[in-house]
């Protein structure tokens, strides 16, 4: 087998397997059925389109040359590592509470680098540990994308009485909002049709990023 085929095959099943993400997840992107991907990470498929490899490179953030060994100077990177994608300079605007509730300062508090794929407005920094359910831990960078309203269900920052600023899952009834946790050692937060001019949205969670502890 030629070295080329070779290269390429490492390193599509590196990213495939170090993306973070399904098969199920990496079909929706890339348009790949799930038995071709599995095929490609095991290196059973030896002839690759090189339409796939674009296709799966630009859903995990990789560049397309390095998997098809056309950049020299990149080599295969240490098991669970990736090549860094590019990113936009993004401001953060302090803490937010995964928790109990703090007082919000929204202090500029310098810039996050942040995947050039997600759109987001500025980043917050998270504390607590309320949204754990949705792998959301203390001393996460959460993105956030800014709107004054959320579909229900959605992850999203949120503004009580002016100073709490909350990282919860947010549910808008008729009559109520919710402000649910993803810890079941923190009930939910309810406000009454009376109450709701409380709650303010001030942005939506589009990702997040771990720190490794």
């Amino acid at each position: 087998m030629p070295q080329d085929v070779e290269i390429i095959i490492k390193r599509l099943k590196h990213i495939i397997e170090n993306s973070g993400l399904s098969y199920v997840e990496l079909e929706k992107k890339t348009g790949i059925s799930k038995s071709a991907l599995q095929r490609y990470a095991t290196g059973s498929t030896k002839k690759i389109p090189v339409d796939v490899i674009q296709a799966i490179s630009k859903a995990v953030n990789v560049s397309s040359a390095w998997v098809m060994g056309w950049d020299d100077n990149i080599n295969i990177l240490p098991e669970g590592f990736m090549p860094l994608p590019k990113t936009n300079k993004i401001p953060r605007l302090g803490v937010i509470s995964c928790g109990d509730p703090i007082n919000s300062e929204e202090n500029f508090d310098g810039y996050d680098d942040v995947p050039e794929h997600i759109v987001c407005d500025f980043t917050l920094k998270c504390e607590g540990d309320s949204m754990t359910g949705a792998r959301i831990n203390d001393g996460d960078l959460v993105y956030i994308r800014q709107q004054s309203t959320v579909e229900n269900g959605q992850i999203a920052a949120v503004l009580v009485d002016g100073t709490e600023k909350l990282l919860k899952r947010v549910y808008i009834n008729d009559d109520s909002i919710i402000l649910q946790a993803e810890n079941p050692s923190y009930p939910p937060r309810v406000f009454s049709k009376e109450d709701m001019n409380r709650v303010s949205i001030i942005g939506r969670a589009v990702g997040f990023t771990s720190v490794l502890k």
